[in-house]
């Protein structure tokens, strides 16, 4: 099983988008991907290890700042005890994820309707 971190707080400070986590990140490196959990109603940035991906979970409940990051052209980082990492390519998969959920029922009514609700225009 992946192993999957979930962030905990998001905030926007300068010109970035900070996530934070209670597990570090260390040794794990930007995957540059963003997937969809319509189970946890969640999107999923990849990280990748030596040998596995890390899930790192943005659940619903962010998704209102990570817009106003999205709206801003914000960079995206996450922080843990040791440090923050950027999250590369975060706003362009994120964008791409959220075009191809909108109206789409493949994602399950639940997770169409809460993108759209909070991401449309």
């Amino acid at each position: 099983m992946k192993k999957r971190i979930t962030v905990e707080t998001a905030v926007i400070s300068a010109s970035k988008l900070i996530f934070s986590a209670d597990e570090s990140i260390e040794n794990l490196h930007p995957g540059g991907q963003v997937l969809v959990d319509t189970d946890q109603v969640a999107f999923i940035y990849l990280m990748e290890g030596q040998d596995d991906y890390t899930y790192i979970a943005i659940p619903e409940r962010l998704w209102p700042i990570v817009k106003t990051a999205m709206d801003k052209a914000l960079s995206v980082w996450i922080t843990y005890r040791d440090g923050q990492m950027e999250l590369v390519d975060f706003q362009g998969e994120l964008e791409y994820v959220i075009d191809n959920i909108k109206g789409n029922s493949n994602y399950g009514k639940e997770m169409v309707a809460k993108v759209e609700e909070v991401f449309q225009g």
